[in-house]
């Protein structure tokens, strides 16, 4: 197994003077050095073969015991040169200082064969100078979901850092799953996340937040030079371009996430990327029944900061946040302000297109826009699985389609028939619409085909897989991974992933809201 290395972080950002791995406050340093804690036995569970591929490694690298001790913290290739990254945040809307990563131990930047460059990163690793009194480890269902949900989002064609293994580490952690005093040991894990870049907002808040203005400049400077080399000019015209394309990067992300029903559960930002990647999946869920008020933080139960319909404007404040940490290097903030302008403008742009595309239009025109907000309100009182009523919308002719057409997108049979009649009225206005299309209706069912997936990583489904997995059998991982490589397909035999949340588990824990504990 080899792997070429061309660590860029480390060699490029000013490093912290001690060695140590005591808990501490790391100022005028981006990252300190760390290496994992080693693990008793372990066993790799999963890995992504595509993923495999793209760094230039086998199935057989993968199947050899070097793997398992290396992916599992317990050695270091040639070149690897192991450390913890500082950052601050804003969590749940107030600023928590110093956070960093506390469990992610970053092993080195890869060089794939094809010349991308690739952080490897181990997260349950153990401690770093940034754990929090924590103890940097991770149980292995929140480790299954987010390496699933890494694979999962990538399919989709949503940007995203990636997944490349779990292995289990062969002891335990002790984790308060409900935060109830409750606390209990879990089988330990570990997933390797492969990024471009782990840069958040959150990594140039914090120098802001001190007044290291300097390490700021640093910062920005290093992270353009590196993840955004195509832009081009200098001093404020080019920081100004770098906002402005991390603003419409991020509008996009929103907009794709509000296109497959995904719902992050904890958009702090130092959980924003500064790539425009779905980043740090925690307690995230996915959408069933439509509710753009659904949550799947418990942390979040009360207050609904991060919910589902709210996301585009939370990720609008959290570029707010980053604005005011980079306003230091302005001397007049109007290319910040045009920049956020940017991103309502971009988000706009890119919800219009999903829009037309769900619906198999050639145009998100306002006709377009009024028939989805009236089906998102329809969706929504009538309780109705969204992914799957417009995969079904898709799949027939659009002037025969009637109310039958969707029964499997039910949840609840009374409601179905007290909001039947909008259905037919709404179906009435959709074939209209859709007879005056561009379209023929083999281009409307090919692009609706393309936009509204038949698989999504319904929590129920990863929580099957959890409960399997902590009974020892492991087989269900790499099971539901193959299912959500091609989540746009038709599958046949697998009509099982692509139902609607089962009544059992409409409030099973795991399958409806999450907690934070991991």
């Amino acid at each position: 197994m080899k792997i070429r290395f061309d660590n860029r972080f480390p060699a490029g950002l000013p490093g912290d003077p001690e060695r140590t791995n005591r808990l501490r406050q790391v100022e005028g340093a981006v990252w300190s050095a760390v290496e994992p804690s080693p693990v008793p036995a372990p066993r790799v569970l999963a890995v992504s073969t595509d993923l495999l591929k793209t760094l230039g490694l086998t199935e057989a690298d993968a199947a050899s015991p070097a793997f398992a001790q290396v992916f599992g913290g317990n050695a270091l290739l040639e070149g690897m040169q192991p450390h913890a990254s500082n950052y601050g945040g804003h969590q749940f809307g107030n600023w928590a200082g110093q956070l960093g990563d506390g469990r992610a131990i970053t092993l080195g930047e890869a060089v794939a064969p094809d010349g991308r460059h690739w952080e490897l990163q181990l997260k349950g690793a153990g401690p770093t100078p940034y754990s929090r009194r924590a103890d940097g480890r991770a149980v292995l269902r929140s480790s299954i979901r987010e390496f699933l949900c890494s694979e999962a989002m990538h399919h989709l064609g949503i940007p995203t850092t990636r997944a490349l293994s779990l292995v289990a580490t062969g002891d335990d952690v002790v984790r308060d799953m409900f935060y109830d005093g409750h606390p209990e040991a879990e089988p330990g894990a570990i997933v390797c996340r492969v990024a471009p870049s782990f840069l958040r907002f959150g990594h140039f808040e914090l120098p802001a937040s001190r007044g290291d203005i300097e390490l700021l400049r640093t910062l920005v400077d290093f992270a353009i030079r590196r993840d955004y080399p195509q832009l081009q000019g200098s001093g404020e015209a080019l920081y100004a371009a770098w906002f402005r394309e991390i603003a419409e990067r991020t509008a996009r992300l929103m907009a794709e996430w509000m296109r497959v029903g995904f719902v992050h559960g904890v958009m702090n930002t130092d959980n924003m990327s500064a790539l425009g990647l779905t980043i740090d999946y925690g307690p995230y869920g996915w959408i069933d029944n439509y509710d753009p008020d659904f949550t799947p933080n418990t942390t979040d139960a009360q207050g609904r900061r991060y919910r589902f319909g709210w996301q585009p404007r939370i990720g609008l404040w959290n570029l707010q946040q980053l604005a005011a940490a980079l306003s230091p290097l302005f001397s007049d903030i109007t290319p910040l302000q045009a920049g956020l302008e940017a991103y309502g403008q971009e988000f706009a742009r890119t919800d219009r297109r999903n829009i037309a595309r769900k619906l198999g239009l050639s145009d998100g025109d306002d006709d377009a826009l009024t028939l989805t907000r009236d089906l998102q309100a329809w969706m929504h009182k009538a309780e109705v699985d969204m992914t799957i009523f417009f995969r079904t919308l898709g799949e027939g002719d659009a002037d025969a389609l009637t109310p039958d057409a969707f029964a499997d997108a039910f949840y609840d049979e009374a409601k179905r028939e007290i909001h039947r009649d909008e259905l037919v009225a709404w179906l009435a206005r959709y074939a209209s619409r859709v007879a005056d299309d561009a379209f023929d209706a083999a281009g409307r069912r090919e692009t609706m085909r393309l936009a509204n997936p038949k698989y999504i990583l319904r929590n129920w489904l990863t929580q099957e897989v959890i409960d399997r997995a902590h009974a020892g059998d492991a087989s269900g991982i790499t099971e539901l991974l193959n299912v959500m490589q091609r989540p746009y397909d038709d599958q046949p035999g697998r009509e099982y992933f692509a139902g609607k949340r089962p009544d059992w588990a409409r409030n099973k824990a795991g399958c409806s809201m999450l907690s934070c504990s991991s």
